[in-house]
């Protein structure tokens, strides 16, 4: 007599009347041939997976791991960038501008100068001894409010108050990492991934323990690019009711709807508003999701069987994006300036009234002069950016950016007795060199997905980011520009490093010696970009240590 189990595993394999009693095989006992069994079927998945539905089937084991597996990347997080952070006690590289900048800023409305020999006496606790002459800055002030309320919280006595602004807005990054991998896999799984790729890199490290501005970019514009990920769903399902309430009216559907009311999209333009208000190059990602935000709505409509899809989503929806990205994200950017026009004294404040110039007359002469003068400013700002080449020990050519040619350096010290400290902004090589492969990857499947009709949303979607990041810099390969600049897109580059980890682990659908070589090989890679990034922790955070491990971090001759 069979048991039920056996009977299912008898089914499973084709069988319709159990095993043989004598286990035997060919025709059964007692005459004919009975029932033939099938071809035997190819086992799918690995054990891994079968222990791995049998935990998840328990809702509270699910539930823990949900949550609580992506709090504890956020608390890794954290750990990384607040412990220690108050050293070294002393200014390091561009905090020398931003977070006296910031001071200031937070004390007058603008930035103001300092005197000779400024840094040691703000270390020492002694931050107060800038002057009120309006010092010429070259970046919008919002990062620099970021730092101040940093220094607001925790004082200027500690390198922690004046670093811990920045420092959250890093551990926020994982976060927002995170958030943007489940919205693209749907998988807590790859979220976990994503999110502790960022968490333990060596870019994402350094830049959220050092106060400059390019983490809150990075920030900011991930951010607005998850909102246009909500704006895209939104939508799709406003799309569908429009298309089910045309057709039940009997009306045609040749152009598709002009879509106003779209709550995700005006939420991107605040987000891309403020990263536009830390750094300029914020503006490439408001330009480059918007063209985004055209091409998934044309999309959207080929897929709902619009006849003229293009032409409305180009005609008629894409003036609609425009006007609620565009002057919203020019409105939240000329807030960030609210100090200099409430100050009486910021550079340029008065360059009309003070004969620097002229006012304009004819159709602009109704603009206020305040404004006329910060437009003013904003031209000299960009003069000095696109007319920057003051060489750089520490320099880097966005061609090499992908390939870490050369990291900056942070800090440096010598103690003399065999034993030194150092802040290298170097990311793991692992996650960077995987990385860039992996976009290499995406390129090419929505390249075949394009040709086959297949959806490729989430790869473009990707791509978009690291374009918007990335690709304007090209056009200034002459321009002064440093490797750190990466952070602003590096959150794309683990997202495209986790959907080609994603693909080579595969899935459970697959034959079992694929899939238990697919979970084998990224297991092992991911164990050894845990390892890399416990042997790099030291030069991220400045530990001292022994002159011949600190030397054994430089792979490369181009990294010393």
């Amino acid at each position: 007599m069979t048991t039920r189990a056996e009977e299912e595993f008898a089914r499973a394999l084709g069988g319709s009347e159990g095993p043989r009693p004598d286990g035997g095989e060919g025709p059964r006992p007692g005459g004919g041939e009975g029932p033939r069994l099938a071809e035997p079927v190819t086992l799918t998945g690995s054990r891994l997976d079968d222990s791995w539905q049998r935990w998840m089937a328990n809702p509270a084991a699910r539930r823990a791991w949900d949550w609580g597996a992506p709090a504890a990347v956020i608390a890794v997080a954290a750990a990384l960038r607040l412990v220690g952070l108050d050293h070294p006690q002393q200014i390091v590289f561009d905090e020398t501008y931003y977070v006296k900048d910031a001071y200031t800023l937070a004390h007058l409305g603008y930035e103001s100068r300092w005197p000779d020999g400024a840094n040691a006496a703000f270390a020492a606790g002694d931050p107060d001894g800038y002057t009120t002459e309006p010092s010429f800055v070259v970046h919008p002030p919002l990062g620099k409010w970021i730092i101040a309320a940093g220094m607001a919280l925790f004082g200027t006595d500690s390198a922690f108050g004046w670093r811990f602004g920045i420092a959250l807005v890093g551990i926020l990054l994982v976060a927002v990492t995170m958030l943007v991998a489940r919205q693209l896999f749907r998988s807590t799984t790859l979220v976990v991934v994503a999110g502790g790729l960022m968490a333990i890199d060596g870019n994402a490290i350094v830049m959220s323990r050092v106060s400059l501005l390019d983490s809150a970019v990075a920030l900011f514009a991930l951010l607005g690019a998850s909102f246009v990920l909500f704006d895209r769903g939104w939508a799709k399902r406003r799309l569908a009711r429009w298309l089910e309430a045309r057709r039940a009216s009997g009306h045609g559907v040749d152009w598709g709807p002009a879509l106003w009311w779209r709550p995700w999209l005006l939420a991107a333009a605040v987000a891309f508003g403020a990263a536009t208000g830390v750094k300029w190059n914020g503006v490439y990602f408001l330009a480059v999701f918007g063209v985004y935000t055209v091409v998934s709505d044309a999309l959207l409509r080929r897929q709902a069987g619009i006849e003229f899809w293009g032409f409305g989503a180009l005609l008629k929806q894409a003036p609609i994006n425009a006007l609620l990205l565009v002057p919203l994200a020019a409105a939240v950017f000329l807030t960030t300036w609210i100090g200099w026009f409430a100050s009486d004294n910021g550079y340029y404040r008065h360059w009309i009234e003070q004969g620097g110039g002229e006012a304009w007359t004819g159709a602009l002469a109704w603009v206020p002069t305040a404004a006329q003068n910060w437009w003013h400013y904003q031209t000299a700002i960009y003069s000095y950016h696109v007319g920057l080449q003051v060489p750089h020990n520490y320099q880097a050519n966005p061609l090499t950016w992908l390939f870490l040619v050369r990291p900056t350096s942070m800090y440096y010290d010598n103690a003399g007795d065999g034993t030194a400290a150092a802040i290298l902004d170097i990311a793991n090589p692992l996650i960077w060199w995987g990385g860039t492969a992996a976009l290499v990857f995406l390129a090419v499947r929505v390249v075949l997905g394009l040709l086959r009709r297949r959806s490729v949303w989430r790869d473009a979607f990707i791509l978009t980011g690291i374009a918007a990041g990335y690709l304007p810099w090209l056009l200034y390969l002459n321009r002064t520009v440093f490797q750190f600049y990466t952070i602003a897109f590096e959150a794309f580059l683990v997202l495209a490093l986790t959907s080609a980890l994603a693909a080579i682990a595969g899935s459970r659908d697959d034959p079992e010696p694929r899939r238990t070589a697919g979970l084998a090989t990224v297991g092992a890679y991911l164990g050894l970009v845990v390892l890399v990034s416990l042997f790099f922790l030291p030069m991220w955070t400045g530990m001292p240590m022994p002159l011949w491990f600190l030397q054994a971090h430089y792979w490369l001759r181009s990294w010393i």
